[in-house]
């Protein structure tokens, strides 16, 4: 107990809440709430998924990791350096995006969107392999709770706080004061120690880009790896997508969801990151991730029961506060399920890899999501995510004698 106090109330985690803060942030300023923006100035359904493409980068962020392996910029360190240079690109492509016209020049706003998330993708890089190597081995699941819960208040500020803000003072605007809050992460990344690595590190570009890989696929289930990261989040991932238009088509206003996204998402959030990272360190990672895979796919379940009930918001903060808290839980396992994957000499292009795959979902598979909503209805399309979890479920079993001998030893 002594020795999870000590973690709980260390500096480490305090770095991880604030990076997964600054990670989180950008993530829905090309998802929900320029989805909420096309909305409003009138872009069809149709269009409004296909933006699920700008997130691309988030996909293939592994065929330039290596470059952040290999090379080190003459300032703050070998990770902190590419840190703080991205996070000042970001800040300056979400004022951008926010000078854009949705409506009149749809082309120049998906351009726009699609340089804030190959920054934003960057910058998980870093995050991502300084929070490697900055905690140990049995720190990872703990960190990986701050982590997830700091990256979902970004997520929820930019959202829920967005939306708020929109109605008051217009979508331009409140892009303008998001990338004013990229300097949370830009003081972060300053003011941070640099991580302690003792293995030995890629000598040329060569090394940086061939070995990792090599290094990875070796391994045995190497492949059905990949395809339980593909798998495990694409259900929920496909479901959150479209809830802001589903939300404003059962005709909630863009305050009512704003106020329940912050109010009710926000507390569920904190609970679910903090006591997921607890459960994790008390069961391991191979029972959190079954539990919290289920409780993702009841929650993905709730929105085909809100589109049934139609305009009610103690359903809406039910449904909302339900997702948040299984959601955070479930990704802070498969954070760590990730992070432990990954050899300490080659940590920013592994987990770009695997990483990567986690996005495919909110890429490529949610595109499609708008024509399938109007296709199926809200209440099929919902039902529909909430069975994509099986598939990945069944897969983990495949895991289960690795994954506890690595549990037992920690």
């Amino acid at each position: 107990m002594t020795a999870m106090l000590r973690s709980l109330l260390s500096g480490r985690m305090l770095v991880a809440l604030l990076m997964g803060f600054s990670s989180g942030l950008p993530l829905l300023l090309t998802g929900s709430v320029l989805q909420a923006w096309m909305t409003e100035e009138n872009v069809d359904l149709g269009t409004i998924g296909l933006f699920a493409l700008v997130g691309l980068p988030y996909t293939l962020k592994f065929l330039w990791a290596p470059l952040v392996d290999r090379y080190s910029l003459p300032f703050f360190g070998r990770r902190r350096g590419w840190l703080v240079m991205v996070q000042l690109l970001l800040m300056a492509s979400i004022a951008a995006l926010g000078w854009t016209q949705p409506a009149a020049s749809p082309l120049v706003v998906a351009l726009a969107a699609w340089l804030l998330t190959f920054f934003s993708a960057s910058q998980d890089i870093v995050i991502d392999a300084y929070r490697r190597e900055a905690l140990s081995d049995r720190e990872l699941g703990l960190g990986a709770s701050f982590y997830v819960n700091g990256y979902r208040v970004g997520m929820l500020l930019a959202s829920g706080g967005g939306l708020i803000l929109a109605d008051l003072v217009g979508f331009p605007l409140v892009y303008q004061l998001m990338a004013l809050t990229m300097l949370v992460g830009i003081v972060t990344t300053v003011l941070a120690p640099e991580p302690d690595i003792h293995t030995t590190l890629p000598t040329s570009l060569q090394q940086a880009v061939v070995q990792p890989f090599a290094e990875y696929f070796r391994r045995p289930d190497a492949m059905l790896i990949l395809l339980f990261i593909l798998l495990y989040k694409v259900g929920d991932t496909m479901a959150s997508h479209m809830t802001t238009p589903f939300y404003l088509q059962l005709g909630f206003s863009k305050t009512e969801i704003g106020a329940v996204v912050k109010l009710f998402g926000f507390w569920a959030t904190i609970i679910g990151s903090i006591l997921g990272g607890i459960l994790i360190l008390r069961t391991g990672i191979y029972r959190a991730l079954w539990g919290f895979g289920i409780l993702q796919a009841v929650s993905t379940a709730g929105f085909a029961a809100l589109a049934q009930i139609g305009y009610s918001l103690p359903w809406l903060a039910g449904v909302i506060a339900f997702e948040n808290l299984s959601a955070g839980m479930g990704t802070a396992a498969f954070v760590a399920f990730m992070a432990s994957l990954t050899n300490k000499k080659f940590t920013a292009t592994q987990y770009a890899l695997l990483s990567s795959l986690m996005g495919v979902p909110r890429v490529i598979v949610a595109a499609p999501t708008g024509y399938l909503a109007e296709w199926l209805g809200w209440t099929v399309f919902f039902a529909a995510c909430a069975l994509l979890a099986v598939p990945g479920l069944v897969l983990l079993r495949r895991f289960r004698p690795w994954l506890q001998r690595q549990d037992d030893a920690q």
